[in-house]
């Protein structure tokens, strides 16, 4: 005789109107939009290349502005998914802090969704900058302690630091019932 634990066999299985709408919600992918100035392109490239595994598992969607098309009005593009995203990450340095765009349109507006609790910014201290007295320095930034990224002896552990803690900021919000919600 073969006992089996049917819930057990049922876990993960899921029937249309079984679950609740915060249940469906946690189980869509979170909105991460990159807030950055070209000059650390190459940077962001790593970094998403370390998400990937959060964006396989469905954990989240991310959206940088190098997903424009020609033709499309790149600003309206831009302030569609800074508007939608649950996660706006700054990804600071010298440039992104003296690009008035990243600075004035991205990232004011970006804390002004943070402060309404619409979205959540995390800053990610991509060069050694004095960042102390900008507007999202109240803010824990990542890696670890703010130490920038590129300070780091391994570029790969300051990356897998970034990562490990977007996937709590992610589950978190999953929890809480934030984000990205279907309809």
């Amino acid at each position: 005789m073969i006992e089996l634990d049917v819930q057990e066999l049922l876990n993960g299985v899921d029937l249309e109107g079984t679950r609740k709408r915060g249940e469906i919600a946690a189980l869509q992918p979170v909105r991460l939009f990159y807030s950055y100035a070209h000059k650390d392109e190459t940077l962001r490239n790593e970094l998403e290349t370390h998400l990937k595994i959060l964006e396989r598992r469905k954990l989240i969607a991310p959206w940088s502005d190098r997903r424009i098309m020609g033709g499309e009005k790149w600003e309206d593009r831009i302030d569609e998914n800074l508007e939608r995203a649950d996660i706006i990450l700054l990804l600071v340095s010298a440039d992104f802090i003296a690009s008035n765009y990243c600075w004035e349109k991205e990232m004011m507006r970006a804390l002004e969704r943070d402060a309404a609790h619409e979205a959540k910014v995390v800053p990610v201290i991509l060069r050694d900058v004095n960042w102390a007295g900008a507007p999202f320095a109240k803010l824990q930034a990542l890696p670890e302690g703010g130490k920038a990224v590129e300070l780091w002896d391994n570029r790969d552990s300051a990356w897998r630091s970034v990562s490990e803690e977007i996937e709590r900021v992610v589950r978190q919000m999953r929890a809480e019932g934030r984000g990205r919600r279907t309809g």
